[in-house]
Formats: C-alpha cells, sequence, structure tokens
C-alpha cells in the first residue's frame, strides 16, 4: 500500500483537517493545527508530505522518525503540529486495513469509558455558578474555566478576590462531589499564583492548569510548595523530551499533551508512559475538533492513567460550528453520565463528511489569538 495523495481543509471556527489517501482506496484523516496559526502548519504539512507520498503508510514509527528527526531542526508547535496531524491520518489508514480500532494495535482497551469535562465561562469568565450549574444538569460531572483575566506580575487583590468568588459560586450551585478544573493559561506569574492557589484550597478544586508558563518550571516548583491541589500542564509542551524535565522535576500531578501537537497518537502514547512511571495522571487536551477528541479517546482507551478528557462541545470558540457538524457519526460523542465510551469503530473510528468539510472550506477562517494589555499598556498573557 501506497500514499498517492492528500488534501488539506480550513473550516470554521478555527480547524485544519487533512485527507491522506493511498492506492487501495483507503483514506485516514487528521487534524494538524495551531490555533491561530493554521496557514502556517498547512504549508508544514505540505512540505513534509513531500516525503510522504510513495511511502507505505503503515510504518508509523519510521516516518515519525523521519518527519522528527530527518528535518535536523527538532520540536516546536509548528513542526509537531503538523506531525501530529499526518501521524493521526496514518493510524486511521492502518486500523482500516486492518479492520480494527487504533487502540488494539497499541495494546488494547484499558476502559469501557472516559470521563469528560465541559468548558464554561469563556476567556474572561463570568456567569460561572448559573453555567456550571446548567453543565451539571445536562449530565456532566466536570467542568473547567479560566481561572482569571489578564494580571501583572504583582496585581491587585481584588482580581484575587474575583475568582475565588466564582469557584466558590459553582462549588455552591453543584455540590461537593462535581470537578472543578481551574485554567490559569499562563497568564498569571509567580508572586499572584501563590495567593491563588492557597485561596482557593477550601474550594477543592480538581486540578489548577498552567498556573504559570510552563517554560518556568522553577515557578512551578514554587507553586507546588504552596499548595495541595493537583496541577496540572503540558499543552503546549511537544515529544517525550518536551515532558521529561516537567516529570523528572516532579512539579505536576496531571500532564495534557494535545494530540495534535505533542506529535500524534504514538508518541502520546510514550509520554502517557512516561507520565505512569512518575505516578502522574494524563488528561490529554483537546479544545479542538472531532478528528484530534477521535484520536485521544484512542489513547484514552488503551492508557489506565489516563483519568478525563477535555472535549470542545459548546466551547466559546466554537461559532458558527462546532464539535459534531462534520460528523456522519455524530455519536460517536455521546456522552452519559458524564462519560463517553471508546469508540468501536476501525481506525480513529470518526467519520467525516466530506461533502460538509469540502464546503466549510470555501468559506475557512482567519481566527487569531486575542492581544491582550495590562491597564499600563504591557503586554498580557492570553
Amino acid at each position: 500500500m501506497k500514499i498517492t495523495d492528500f488534501k488539506l481543509y480550513q473550516v470554521p471556527p478555527r480547524w485544519l483537517f487533512l485527507k491522506i489517501e493511498t492506492d487501495e482506496g483507503i483514506s485516514g484523516w487528521g487534524e494538524p493545527i495551531v490555533e491561530g496559526r493554521a496557514y502556517t502548519v498547512e504549508a508544514c504539512v505540505t512540505e513534509l508530505m513531500d516525503y510522504m507520498i510513495g511511502e507505505d503508510p503503515r510504518h508509523i514509527e519510521d516516518h515519525f522518525q523521519v518527519l522528527y528527526r530527518g528535518g535536523f531542526y527538532r520540536g516546536g508547535p509548528i513542526l509537531m503540529s503538523a506531525i501530529s496531524g499526518i501521524e493521526q491520518a496514518l493510524w486511521d489508514i492502518k486500523g482500516k486495513y486492518y479492520n480494527m480500532p487504533v487502540y488494539e494495535m497499541l495494546g488494547g482497551a484499558a476502559r469501557h469509558d472516559i470521563q469528560v469535562y465541559s468548558w464554561i465561562g469563556g476567556d474572561r469568565p463570568q456567569d460561572v455558578g448559573a453555567a456550571a450549574k446548567e453543565k451539571a444538569d445536562a449530565g456532566f460531572t466536570a467542568i473547567k474555566m479560566n481561572g482569571t483575566e489578564e494580571m501583572n506580575y504583582i496585581d491587585s487583590y481584588s482580581k484575587v478576590d474575583a475568582a475565588i468568588s466564582r469557584v466558590a459560586a459553582i462549588r455552591e450551585a453543584v455540590g461537593d462531589d462535581f470537578g472543578i478544573g481551574i485554567d490559569f493559561h499562563g497568564r498569571v506569574h509567580k508572586a499572584m499564583a501563590k495567593i491563588l492557589v492557597k485561596e482557593l484550597e477550601p474550594y477543592r478544586p480538581m486540578f489548577i492548569e498552567e498556573p504559570v508558563l510552563a517554560e518556568n518550571l522553577e515557578a512551578f516548583q514554587a507553586v507546588a510548595n504552596h499548595t495541595t491541589i493537583p496541577i496540572a500542564a503540558g499543552e503546549r509542551n511537544y515529544t517525550r523530551w518536551g515532558f521529561k524535565q516537567m516529570l523528572t522535576d516532579g512539579v505536576v500531578d496531571i500532564i495534557q499533551p494535545d494530540l495534535s501537537h505533542a506529535g500524534g497518537i504514538l508518541e502520546s502514547k510514550k509520554i502517557a508512559t512516561m507520565a505512569e512511571t512518575f505516578d502522574v495522571a494524563v488528561a490529554p487536551h483537546a479544545p479542538l475538533g472531532p478528528i484530534n477528541l477521535a484520536a485521544s479517546l484512542q489513547l484514552d482507551a488503551c492508557t489506565p492513567n489516563c483519568i478525563i478528557q477535555e472535549q470542545s462541545l459548546g466551547i466559546h470558540y466554537n461559532q458558527g460550528s462546532d464539535l459534531l457538524d462534520y460528523l456522519e457519526n455524530p455519536d460517536l460523542f455521546k456522552y452519559a453520565n458524564g462519560s463517553v465510551k471508546i469508540p468501536e469503530g476501525v481506525g480513529l473510528g470518526v467519520e467525516i463528511d466530506e461533502a460538509r468539510v469540502i464546503e466549510a472550506a470555501k468559506t475557512g477562517h482567519r481566527w487569531k489569538n486575542p492581544v491582550w494589555r495590562n491597564k499600563d499598556g504591557t503586554f498580557a498573557e492570553w
């Protein structure tokens, strides 16, 4: 079997889909995307596919080695996201060829379903108590929210109080056994993060995410020394080498590789296995499209230390198009009792409505990350 062609589709709200075709009529889908850099990743995929045309798509490990190491310069969000989408599509082809789900080729199922959480509150969270209650009434057992808006190195305690009051409102609305993930999105600096985590402890969050920027591991250690709340990070880490120091430093309790950024399904499996040796849980990052989520569920299926799965249904970024809009089998992501069943279909298990994708790609998107500034005009992390 040989790869013969590929197609790339930029579709709203902010996604990039890849279809790889073979001479045996089997095709596979992947989602190579960096949010806000779709055109850049598209160019990278196109360059990498120069090598892939004519190759056997089943040789996934070797293709990863060549695409990652063969260009001499390695890593980073653009290259790794391009490789991730290609790798997902190769697994989709391989699973269809052998008539089995991807997770069956990675050791088989270790579970029958996995808990999912839903986003509330937007980039600048508000009315989160009512929103959390709405999600609980819809059957979810956990939510995630942005913890705060922009915050300077040293900032007002009123921002701290506002963040705490929002979490308190959620806990009051949904009770003690409901999971609350609080994403600081790297917006907070060390001094303010230490204050926030201490103030949040009485509300028993499920985890706090990126309390400081992931590259500041020494600041992670300072925050970890100030709290018993589990700390999560990893959406901006790439390959097992990008997670190695975070794990050896012991500064996180949950890692969050994104299967469209970290290197794909097999690389994320390797990362998760590394984490298991450090007694660290995995919660794949997935605020993207349906192919990314389908790939994530393949990892969840065969990875015992995966504990919960992010998903983007109804997320504030999905304006005009949502998670299920490009699927012929939307029941794949049917949530019940706060969980989703592990897919049973072949490959990634996702059936893409290609006609809908082609039509949507005529519109495309120009989604960009917002640029935030502090009151004094200095740049603020989004």
